[in-house]
C-alpha cells in the first residue's frame, strides 16, 4: 500500500497531499494579499505552490497539470502575465483556466496544482 503523506493539515483540509509520486495541492488564494491586484494575487499564489512543492520534495519544474479559476476572466491576460514569467519553457502543465465565483469577494485568482516528485 502506498504511502499518504499530508502538508499543512486543517480541519477541513490539507494544503499539499503527497501519494505515490504525484503531490496534489489545494486551491490557493492570496491569503497576504487579499484585496490586491490580480498581478498581486497571482504572484503571493504562485509563491505559496512554490513553497508546497518544495515542502513535498518537488518544483514547478515537475508540473503536471495546473487548474486556475479567475473571479473576473477579464483578467486573463493579467494573470497569465506573472504566470508565463513563473512557469519553466519547455516544462509547462496541462492547464485549464475559468471564470468562477470565489469563496470570498477579496480573492479573485484561485491555482491548484498536480506534480511529480
Amino acid at each position: 500500500m502506498l504511502e499518504i503523506k499530508r502538508f499543512k493539515v486543517g480541519e477541513r483540509m490539507s494544503q499539499a497531499v503527497v501519494h505515490g509520486e504525484t503531490v496534489y495541492t489545494a486551491g490557493q488564494v492570496a491569503q497576504s494579499a487579499p484585496g490586491a491586484s490580480v498581478a498581486e494575487q497571482t504572484r503571493g499564489i504562485l509563491a505559496q505552490i512554490d513553497d508546497l512543492l518544495r515542502e513535498a520534495g518537488t518544483d514547478k519544474s515537475r508540473l503536471l497539470s495546473a487548474s486556475i479559476w479567475l473571479s473576473d476572466i477579464s483578467t486573463f491576460n493579467e494573470m497569465n502575465g506573472v504566470w508565463d514569467a513563473w512557469v519553466v519553457q519547455g516544462q509547462t502543465p496541462c492547464r485549464a483556466c475559468v471564470e468562477s465565483k470565489l469563496a470570498a469577494p477579496q480573492f479573485t485568482v484561485e491555482i491548484s496544482v498536480i506534480a511529480a516528485l
